[in-house]
């Protein structure tokens, strides 16, 4: 499945050796993608701008650019324009659709739009580096006080780590690892619906890992929580970096014991077993009640693999 959904590997070399150094600093091809708000500053062709470290715009910035690693084309930073307030209406922002553009006035000829529906556009490389990027933002964003002794943190080795200067812990960027799993029953898929989703998306079950648990046991608990399905033998078929805000996306397959639905109303509105011909109609946008998946995301690439029977069930 690699290559049919977004932020795969695409050859950036993270450089670890380079982080406790300016060396890639001082490269004269050094470029950073931009940021706000988790947004991702584009042109008018929908392609990331990249801009030199230099930029007067940075102002706006709380912390220097992060280091995201080495591209054929030079080394690459992020930064996160957080202090900036746009004049444009920003109600959307965070919200799960998000269609608003923002511009800065430090680039008239570009536009902040949200990642999600950038997705199929970025090339593997540009998709490696923004997910990078992305994440590394939001877990510094959510990080500035020392989980300790509570007292500002300052970031060190070039963004991927903060020290605490009050009692000197260390911190590291998080993952939280989380399962999308394809649930089937013979000839069935189990597909949910969430609450604040837009009309007509489904999609499949999905949870985070919970402390002391192996991703198998995820699978089986969230369904069971979710859908109040059993499910028998799982298996693990491929994996997505999530940077909304920093998780671990691990899709697996599951075979269901149980066909009976009973949602828990806290978590989904609704839950179906669609047939491979109710999928081949989703996702050719034909079907009455259910949109195509959105392009990009690991849940659509599992879905497809399983209407062309390419997902075999564990054993």
């Amino acid at each position: 499945m690699d290559g049919t959904f977004a932020f795969q590997p695409g050859g950036l070399d993270r450089a670890a050796q380079l982080r406790a150094s300016d060396s890639a600093q001082r490269d004269a091809a050094a470029l950073t993608y931009v940021f706000w708000h988790g947004k991702l500053l584009v042109d008018g062709g929908a392609r990331p701008v990249l801009v030199a470290l230099d930029h007067p715009a940075f102002g706006d910035t709380r912390e220097a650019p992060l280091f995201l690693g080495i591209t054929p084309g030079g080394p690459r930073f992020a930064a996160d324009l957080a202090l900036w307030q746009p004049h444009e209406d920003a109600a959307s922002v965070g919200q799960f659709t998000d269609a608003s553009h923002q511009v800065h006035p430090g680039f008239a000829d570009a536009h902040f739009e949200e990642i999600r529906g950038l997705m199929p556009t970025l090339s593997v490389l540009e998709g490696e580096c923004v997910a990078t990027a992305r994440a590394l933002i939001g877990w510094h964003g959510t990080h500035r006080f020392c989980s300790n002794c509570g007292a500002p943190s300052v970031v060190e080795l070039s963004g991927w780590q903060r020290k605490c200067p009050a009692c000197g812990t260390s911190h590291f960027p998080r993952t939280d690892p989380v399962v999308i799993m394809a649930i089937t029953r013979g000839d069935k898929l189990l597909l949910g619906r969430g609450a604040s989703w837009p009309d007509r998306m489904y999609s499949l079950l999905a949870g985070f890992v919970e402390p002391g648990e192996t991703i198998e046991a995820a699978v089986r608990r969230e369904t069971l929580e979710e859908a109040s399905i059993r499910v028998a033998a799982v298996g693990y078929v491929a994996s997505q970096p999530w940077p909304f805000p920093m998780s671990l996306m691990f899709g697996c397959i599951g075979v269901a014991l149980d066909e009976a639905i009973s949602i828990d109303p806290l978590e989904l509105v609704d839950a179906r077993w669609v047939t491979r011909s109710d999928v081949q109609a989703i996702l050719g946008g034909t079907h009455p009640d259910i949109s195509a998946p959105r392009r990009g995301a690991i849940a659509g690439a599992l879905i497809a693999e399983w209407a062309a029977g390419r997902l075999a069930d564990p054993a």
